[in-house]
């Protein structure tokens, strides 16, 4: 069975990348094995000396769950079966890492997330996934 990989960052493209992704599911010749992942960014400076570990990954839990929750929406009103993994670090670099490590056979991406500058081609995630990854990427406009 074909295992796909949709990283998802809370962002309204993510959610449309996975909505689109749902009308596409006709193009595989069986379902897939689809698995969502959210990666948070680590917290920035010295905040794990004035917070502990327990309440730093409570916090990276309760936010991937907020960014995941319109995804599994979609997939759950479809009847679509589903996993989700949340992860800590680089967004790109640990898509990457995420996919290979758990071999997945697809990523599949959306043009541009939280980025800052719209106008841009491609997100910047999405550019350095593509430039690392030895996994296929798909993006989904």
């Amino acid at each position: 069975m074909l295992k796909i990989l949709l990283p998802v960052d809370g962002s309204e493209n993510s959610s449309k990348t996975v909505s689109d992704f749902i009308q596409l599911l006709d193009w595989y010749k069986e379902k897939p094995e689809i698995h969502l992942l959210n990666v948070q960014y680590p917290l920035d400076g010295n905040v794990s000396l004035f917070i502990n570990q327990a309440d730093i990954k409570q916090y990276h839990q309760e936010e991937a769950l907020k960014s995941l929750q319109n995804p599994r929406d979609l997939l759950d009103q479809t009847g679509i079966a589903y996993q989700y993994h949340i992860i800590v670090g680089d967004p790109a670099e640990m898509i990457v890492r995420f996919a290979t490590e758990k071999q997945y056979d697809q990523i599949i991406m959306g043009p541009r997330g939280k980025g800052g500058i719209k106008g841009l081609l491609l997100g910047s995630v999405t550019n350095k996934v593509m430039q690392l990854s030895n996994i296929p990427v798909l993006l989904v406009k």
